[in-house]
């Protein structure tokens, strides 16, 4: 085995980590493979580390084909995400041109670019992904890096504040962009009746005025514009700013030649005109569109800062048995925390004393909260209600279910849907094609149209420029991913990204497992049916007395119905367990046999008069069991896996949606079909009698018949039948709700939140389709209109300032229709939580509304 080497790396080195070497012989494996490969000079593999130091001709071979190499030979190179946080984003145009530059880089596999959430997600080979190198290609393409915060919490405030300050450094700008438009139109059409006329004795003057007022608007207001376009522009690249920038520099330009050289214009048309006011009130117009956008755009993150806000500032800890509050983050695993009544619990944690009813809603979107004693779990972030609890810390920081929730929220909203990839396709070539297009329009009207030739040219073609808008394409799917995904946060339905939003709404099968998600997944006692010689509580105390030294789910069952009840749980001696038959135990001097009708009969006690009773509760999907005492039958204890309340409405809201229902199950048929009855599913929709590793199977058989399925499990047993279908929803509770997320996870195992996911994905899908298409007719209508198509039937062209106009209001009509997601709310009786509410950060409202 070679020896690793601790020299530091050369530029034509890299260290990739591997996975499945568990010897030496391993080792000589790979080093075999990855020396054949031409261009590889060195090999050093250690087997401690699971580590490959490579040497090698990059002009011969590449970190792709190195992986591809130790993937042939039968290992494998893990992969790691690296999120960058960009700026100077404008447009989808911005977008793509980051995703072709990142694409080039070394280790790169794939890339998403969101401009809504202003960041890049590079998925590549562990080892070899360099972030540096990664941040050179986002500034080489003419964007930035944003300074990331320590913590999830201060980036997402350093984001917040950074947005805020945008909003008012454009409303500030645009508000005095307009003024001076308005100011140079008075000018332009002073009536006559006003302060006895014109006061400037000649249109020199009255030009140098206009000069002096819209140079500070162009230089100043409309700076943002140079400067991100001379940043693409220093890289070859182009994007909207460049739009804006040559569109009013020209109508600027030619004004400021006409002022200061009419004489040299004069041959162009009869009158010199200049175009200040074009050139302010388009910088103006199109200011406070991205004003408007930016707000809106603040709105569709609410779902994330809301998360966020739900956890307290501080925790009461029990220190050397005195009470101490501590910052949060102080909170170690271990630590005892207590809560008091209308106090939200710090961290997640297992209930040591107390008893309290626990308001969930806000992360479950359950409205009722739920009862919390001894030995129960809390979860963090949640408001406890009633009564005081003692509570043991088990996960703090990043491993709470809120900080697992916030992250599987902010991938989402951060990842792409399917559906974008033609609109960032289309905007990579749309900026060049505007120019092309603009040029053409000049030429055509400077050539060949009415006179003024010149003045009608620059017209239209500084309209073509300002009215082309790649804005709303950029937008028109993340702003809904956001709202959507964020939406269904709030209603307790983590969605793990775009993909699987785009995926949900195809879905027209759902296969539902049985137990733990259309039955609590926790047997319970249904029905006590003594022979007459006892009563109902002393034939279950005694049989909870015999099994209270049993392990098996149904005596456990059958004791926690004892105690629910307040009965005297009695000791037992001469305890005996025969596997899959029943228990017996001498209490009270009585000999108690309880189980199996067959099992009695071996101890000797005929059980033939209840066994009518019995089997008409195995009919009903129950599970009989056969109580004797004293050598003679006492009565029966039916035992069942009851229905979730919710089962049956869900069930039925999924048939409503047109939607094929199946149930699978490993229990026998009888039980099955009994429990289908129950939920409203016909025998031909029951699959029994399934082993956990042949529900995949299943699944697999329903999609070869050409259907899109979704699976509903608990996301721990159902894994593979999840994994192989279209889409896997797991049903989870309690602190690991977001550990074993799924394409979707039901956070508070509401089976109507299926339903619900499925219509919010049909939503979402509805307005990105909208919102793709207003964004592309928008141009493919308004740019020919700006080239002057309607000038034969009209005999005028598009005033570039209402062009400014109408490109403004398209990005902000594409984020305003995304918001109208946040109004989502469900089917009837479904969890509608309206959302997590702030009580750390009161001022975010105020500083937004001091903002606007």
């Amino acid at each position: 085995m070679s020896i690793e080497t601790q020299t530091p790396p050369t530029e034509h080195e890299i260290r990739l980590p591997i996975g499945g070497m568990t010897c030496a012989s391993c080792v000589r494996r790979v080093e075999r493979s990855l020396e054949k490969k031409d261009g590889v000079k060195s090999v050093a593999v250690n087997l401690a580390t699971e580590e490959a130091t490579i040497d090698f001709d990059p002009g011969v071979v590449n970190a792709a084909d190195l992986v591809a190499t130790i993937e042939s030979a039968g290992y494998s190179v893990p992969t790691t995400t690296v999120t960058l946080p960009v700026d100077g984003m404008t447009c989808a145009s911005c977008v793509r041109r980051v995703e072709k530059a990142l694409e080039k880089v070394e280790g790169v596999q794939s890339v998403s670019v969101n401009l809504a959430t202003e960041t890049a997600t590079i998925q590549g080979h562990a080892g070899s992904l360099d972030r540096s190198a990664l941040e050179s290609a986002v500034v080489r393409a003419g964007y930035a890096i944003r300074e990331s915060g320590e913590t999830a919490e201060s980036e997402d405030d350093s984001l917040t504040d950074r947005r805020l300050a945008e909003l008012r450094n454009l409303k500030i700008k645009a508000v005095a962009a307009l003024a001076v438009s308005a100011l140079l139109m008075f000018l332009m059409y002073w009536p006559d009746w006003f302060f006895g006329g014109q006061p400037f004795d000649s249109m020199q003057s009255m030009n140098y005025l206009m000069f002096a007022l819209a140079t500070p608007i162009q230089v100043w207001a409309g700076w943002q514009f140079y400067r991100l376009a001379f940043a693409a522009g220093r890289h070859g690249q182009m994007n909207m700013n460049t739009l804006v920038a040559i569109g009013t520099s020209a109508a600027y330009l030619y004004s400021t030649a006409v002022t200061f050289f009419p004489e040299r214009l004069v041959d162009h048309h009869d009158m010199p005109e200049v175009y200040y006011e074009t050139a302010t009130v388009i910088i103006g117009l199109i200011l406070v569109g991205r004003w408007l956008e930016a707000r809106a755009r603040l709105r569709t993150s609410s779902a994330i800062t809301a998360l966020m806000d739900l956890a307290p500032a501080t925790a009461r800890v029990i220190r050397n048995d005195d009470e101490v509050e501590i910052p949060l983050a102080a909170v170690a695993v271990g630590d005892l925390v207590r809560v008091r009544p209308g106090e939200r619990i710090a961290t997640d944690g297992v209930v040591l004393s107390g008893q309290s009813a626990v308001d969930e809603s806000m992360l479950t979107g359950e409205s009722l909260p739920v009862e919390k004693e001894s030995g129960d779990e809390v979860i963090g972030a949640t408001v406890n209600t009633t009564g005081t609890l003692t509570f043991r810390a088990t996960r703090v920081g990043k491993d709470t279910a809120l900080a697992q929730i916030i992250k599987l929220v902010g991938d989402a909203q951060g990842s792409k849907a399917p559906i974008q990839r033609l609109a960032d396709t289309i905007s990579s070539y749309f900026v060049p094609i505007v120019l092309v297009l603009s040029a053409l329009t000049f030429a055509v009207w400077y050539l060949v149209g009415p006179a003024p030739e010149f003045r009608n040219a620059l017209q239209a073609a500084i309209a073509v420029l300002i009215i082309a808008c790649p804005c709303a394409m950029g937008l028109a799917t993340p702003t809904a991913v956001m709202v959507g995904t964020g939406r269904g946060a709030e209603m307790g339905i983590l969605i793990k990204g775009g993909a699987a939003l785009e995926q949900a709404h195809k879905i027209d099968t759902v296969v539902l497992d049985k137990t733990g998600t259309v039955t609590q997944g926790k047997p319970a006692v249904v029905a006590v049916v003594p022979d007459g010689r006892f009563d109902e509580s002393l034939l279950l105390r005694l049989a909870a007395s015999t099994e209270i030294g049993s392990e098996h789910p149904l005596g456990a069952a059958i004791v926690r119905a004892a105690r629910e009840q307040g009965l005297t749980i009695e000791s037992a001696t001469g305890f005996r367990a025969t596997p899959g038959k029943g228990v017996s135990a001498v209490v009270e001097e009585k000999q108690i046999v309880i189980g199996t009708r067959a099992f009695l009969a071996e101890s000797g006690i005929e059980a033939d008069s209840p066994s009518a009773r019995g089997a008409e509760l195995a009919s009903l999907g129950q599970t009989p069991m056969y109580v004797g005492i004293d050598g003679n039958v006492a009565g029966i204890i039916a035992v069942a896996d009851t229905l979730k309340p919710d089962s049956v409405e869900a069930i039925g809201q999924l048939r409503a949606q047109g939607r094929d229902v199946w149930m699978l199950t490993g229990d026998n048929r009888a039980t099955a079909v009994a429990v289908a009855a129950q939920v409203g599913l016909p025998e031909d929709r029951v699959i029994a009698e399934v082993l956990p590793s042949e529900k995949a199977g299943v699944v697999e058989r329903l999609q070869s018949e050409g259907r899109i399925v979704a699976m509903v499990g608990d996301g721990i047993n159902d894994a593979p039948a999840l994994a192989t279908a279209d889409l896997g929803i797991a049903i989870g509770t309690g602190a690991d709700v977001a550990k074993e997320a799924s394409d979707i996870t039901l956070v508070g195992g509401d089976l109507r939140g299926v339903g619900n996911a499925l219509d919010l994905s049909r939503q979402t899908m509805r307005t990105i389709r909208q919102n793709l298409f207003w964004a592309f007719a928008y141009n493919v209508v308004l740019i020919p209109v700006a080239m002057g198509v309607l000038y034969p039937f009209t005999g005028h062209l598009l005033n570039p300032g209402l062009a400014a106009g109408a490109m403004a209001l398209s990005s902000v009509s594409v984020v305003t229709n995304s918001l109208r997601l946040r109004g989502f709310r469900g089917r009837s009786g479904a969890p509608t939580s309206s959302g997590p509410r702030s009580p750390q950060r009161p001022d975010l409202e105020l500083r937004t509304a001091t903002a606007q």
